[in-house]
């Protein structure tokens, strides 16, 4: 069975939708089947990747979602686009256990032609979110290298762990990754440290700089692999890939 990675972080601005992007477009070049999944109401997901928003998200229709599924301009990588529509985006959210199994049965129908899943949430830690990780198999958590990088964590770790419990396991820690890192920063360091010695081994051992790259990219509506392969973001995202392969 495929894996479905929800990467969430109650705040914004810490490379999240990043992070779901890049991680998915070097998945699909190490030749894994990816999906990437827009649940942002945000939509930057979809619009990072050169797609418009669709008028109603595939999540909450009765239609098989493969018939809204799109292909990328990045090669291999497939993508659900993300809805503005509030009447989606209240469907979504609902704490209704109905919805949140019609969720997971919709991502289930896709699991045998992918290899991942990617979810990429809103900033919070609300229904929609939650919602999300209950129809994930794994959570992936991007850590901003500031000083309220752990502000916050101990509400979204109680969500994740209410969710582990509801589904029976299904939900597990994928792991943390740390995001616009700068080693000559002493504050970087120090977060660095803090996070590796209060989580240990889930802490990815690949870190993600600060770089212009990733900034641009989305612009260009490209992956940062497409926009500039041979930047210190494209490096990390490489790096962060070969990480998630080895831990299955």
């Amino acid at each position: 069975m495929g894996r479905i990675l929800c990467v969430v972080n109650q705040k914004g601005g810490v490379g999240k939708t990043t992070t779901a992007v890049n991680l998915a477009a070097a998945l699909s070049i190490a030749e894994q089947s990816c999906l990437l999944l827009d649940m942002d109401p945000q939509c930057n997901a979809t619009s990072s990747l050169g797609q418009e928003p669709t008028n109603g998200h595939a999540l909450v229709s009765d239609m098989s979602i493969a018939e809204s599924i799109v292909q990328t301009r990045q090669p291999g990588l497939s993508l659900l686009p993300g809805s503005r529509t509030f009447q989606d985006i209240d469907l979504l959210a609902t704490s209704d256990d109905q919805q949140s199994m019609r969720v997971r049965k919709h991502l289930d129908s896709v699991l045998e032609e992918y290899d991942f899943v990617l979810i990429d949430c809103p900033p919070s830690v609300g229904e929609l979110t939650q919602t999300a990780l209950a129809a994930s198999t794994e959570v992936l958590m991007p850590i901003q290298c500031e000083y309220f990088a752990m502000e916050g964590l101990t509400q979204l770790i109680k969500t994740i762990r209410k969710v582990i419990v509801a589904t029976d396991g299904r939900l597990t820690f994928g792991g943390i990754l740390l995001t616009m890192y700068d080693p000559g920063l002493e504050l970087t360091r120090e977060v660095d440290q803090e996070v590796r010695e209060f989580f240990g081994d889930i802490v990815f051992e690949s870190v993600v700089p600060r770089d212009v790259s990733l900034s641009e990219a989305p612009s260009h509506g490209k992956s940062v692999f497409q926009y500039a392969p041979r930047s210190r973001g494209a490096f990390a995202y490489t790096q962060l890939c070969m990480e998630v392969l080895q831990r299955d």
